[in-house]
C-alpha cells in the first residue's frame, strides 16, 4: 500500500508541475483556453495509457497507477474546471460557460477515443 501511495504521489507531483508550466505559458483572460487544452491533453493521455495497458500486459499494475493515476490525474484539471465555469456564470458569461463545458466534454471525450483507436 506504501509503495502504491508513493509512486501515485510522485506522478501526481509530476503532473501537477507539468500542469503549472503550461499554465504559466498560456493565459487567456477571456476564455480559459489553457485548462481546456490541459484536460484534452490529459484525457488523451490516459486513453493511451489505457489502451497500452490492454495490449501490453508486461504494464504492472505499478506503471499503471504510476501514469494514469498520478500523473494524468495531477495533470488534469477538472476541479478548476467546475470553479472556472461556477464564475463564468457568476459573472453573467452564461453562453460562455457552456461552450467552455460542451468543448471540454466532447474534447476529452474524443481525444481519449482517438488515443485508444491510434494505439489499438
Amino acid at each position: 500500500m506504501w509503495k502504491q501511495l508513493l509512486v501515485v504521489g510522485i506522478g501526481g507531483a509530476l503532473g501537477s508541475m507539468l500542469r503549472f508550466l503550461l499554465n504559466t505559458g498560456l493565459k487567456n483572460q477571456q476564455f480559459p483556453l489553457t485548462t481546456l487544452l490541459i484536460n484534452i491533453i490529459g484525457s488523451f493521455a490516459i486513453g493511451a495509457f489505457a489502451a497500452l495497458s490492454l495490449k501490453n500486459t508486461a504494464m504492472s499494475d505499478t506503471m499503471k497507477l504510476f501514469f494514469m493515476t498520478g500523473i494524468c490525474g495531477g495533470f488534469t484539471t477538472f476541479s478548476a474546471f467546475s470553479l472556472e465555469n461556477i464564475q463564468l456564470i457568476q459573472q453573467g458569461k452564461t453562453t460562455l460557460a457552456l461552450l467552455y463545458i460542451l468543448l471540454s466534454i466532447i474534447g476529452g471525450l474524443l481525444a481519449t477515443w482517438l488515443a485508444i483507436r491510434l494505439v489499438n
